[in-house]
C-alpha cells in the first residue's frame, strides 16, 4: 500500500499492485502535509495546517486519536521504528514527542527560533533529528527531550535529516543548496556535499550506509 497527503485535506491509501484507492482519510480541516506508516503497517499519522496531527487505523481509514498542541502549522509527523511513539514539527518552533497509543504528550522540544520543517527519530529511537528554518538542525533526547547538540553549519533552512542505518551519522539537506554529512552522536560536521544549484529537499543513506542521494529542486537527484 501507499498513502499519500494532499492540498485537499485529505490522505489517501491506495492499493500498490492495482492502483486502486482504498480508503480516503478524512478529518482534517487544513492542507495536509505528510502521512506515514508505522514500521508494521497498522497504523497512519498524518500532519496538517490545522495545527494538528492524526492517528489512523491503515486497515479501514477510521480516526484513532487527534494530537492537538502545536499552536501553528503542523510540518510533518513520523512514527519511532517500534511504533510507540510519534514526533511532530510545526511552524510554531518546536517539535512534540507523543505517545502512540493513548495520543498523550510526552515532551515539547524547544529551542529553535523559527520553524521545524521536519522531526525523525534515531533507528534504536534513543534519539530524535529536526530541521528548521533558523539555519540548524539539532539533535534531542528522545527519553526526556533535552538537547544533545545543535548542528550549524548551513546558511540557510535546512529542510530535512536522515539518520544513517545504524545511528552513527546524519544527513540534512538545505536551502543553501547543500547536503551535510554529520556525526549522530557529538553533532560534529564531517562533509559537505556540494553539487546542487537549488534546494536540497531529500537526503537519505542506501540501506547499509554506504551511499547517500540528495533530491533538489534543480531537476537533480
Amino acid at each position: 500500500r501507499v498513502v499519500t497527503a494532499s492540498v485537499d485535506e485529505t490522505a489517501k491509501l491506495w492499493d500498490v499492485n492495482s492502483g486502486k484507492l482504498l480508503t480516503t482519510l478524512e478529518g482534517h480541516t487544513g492542507f495536509v502535509n505528510s502521512a506515514a506508516f508505522s514500521s508494521d503497517g497498522t497504523r497512519i499519522v498524518t500532519a496538517s495546517w490545522d495545527k494538528t496531527a492524526k492517528l489512523w487505523n491503515a486497515a479501514d481509514g477510521k480516526l484513532i486519536v487527534t494530537l492537538a498542541g502545536h499552536a501553528d502549522i503542523v510540518s510533518s509527523a513520523a512514527f519511532s521504528a517500534d511504533g510507540s511513539r510519534i514526533i511532530t514539527a510545526g511552524h510554531d518552533n518546536t517539535a512534540k514527542l507523543w505517545d502512540a497509543a493513548s495520543g498523550r504528550l510526552l515532551a515539547t522540544l524547544e529551542g529553535h527560533v523559527s520553524t521545524v520543517n521536519s522531526a525523525a527519530f534515531s533507528p534504536d529511537g534513543t534519539r530524535i533529528a529536526t530541521t528548521s528554518h533558523d539555519a540548524t538542525a539539532k539533535l534531542w533526547d528522545a527519553r526526556n527531550g533535552k538537547l544533545l547538540a545543535s548542528l550549524k553549519g548551513h546558511r540557510e533552512s535546512v529542510v530535512c535529516a536522515a539518520f544513517s542505518p545504524d545511528g552513527t551519522r546524519m544527513l540534512t539537506g538545505g536551502q543553501d543548496s547543500t547536503a551535510r554529512l554529520w556525526d549522530a552522536v557529538n553533532g560534529k560536521p564531517i562533509a559537505t556535499l556540494e553539487g546542487h544549484s537549488g534546494i536540497v529537499s531529500s537526503a537519505v543513506f542506501s540501506p547499509d550506509g554506504a551511499r547517500l542521494a540528495s533530491a533538489c529542486d534543480d531537476g537533480a537527484v
